[in-house]
């Protein structure tokens, strides 16, 4: 069992995301953080397990943006090894440069369709599987 955190700020996205777990029959945990300063409260507090997560991360958030909040994830000494994988509909190169900087797992735009969208979960719960995680 991998336990997901979702930073994400669109209710939309959030539900498309939901919405593709159970299509695809995902059973992860999903936890949900408005931005990047909740998702670091709920990491480092422990209302998100420490055993096998990982972050979804939207970029374009408020508060604290995707790159602010992997930056901050990476300073901390309990947190700078959790697994990323960028999940935006940024497309700008700098984002790409500096999200792999910060050590990234992947870097996924969000595709527009709702099958689309179906297909990257489904590669991703893939990616999951197969994949050793601490």
């Amino acid at each position: 069992m991998l336990n997901i955190l979702l930073v994400e700020d669109d209710e939309v996205d959030v539900m498309n995301v939901e919405r593709a777990f159970r299509k695809n029959h995902i059973s992860n945990p999903l936890f949900v953080a408005g931005n990047g300063l909740e998702a670091l409260e709920r990491l480092r507090s422990g209302t998100i397990p420490k055993e096998r997560r990982i972050v979804l991360l939207d970029l374009n958030m408020p508060k604290m943006n995707g790159i602010e909040f992997l930056t901050e994830l990476r300073k901390d000494p309990e947190l700078r090894h959790t697994t990323v994988v960028v999940l935006t509909t940024s497309n700008a190169e700098r984002d790409k440069i500096d999200a792999y900087n910060l050590n990234v797992a992947g870097y996924l735009l969000k595709p527009v369709t709702f099958s689309n969208f179906c297909e990257v979960m489904a590669a991703l719960n893939k990616y999951w599987t197969l994949v050793e995680m601490p």
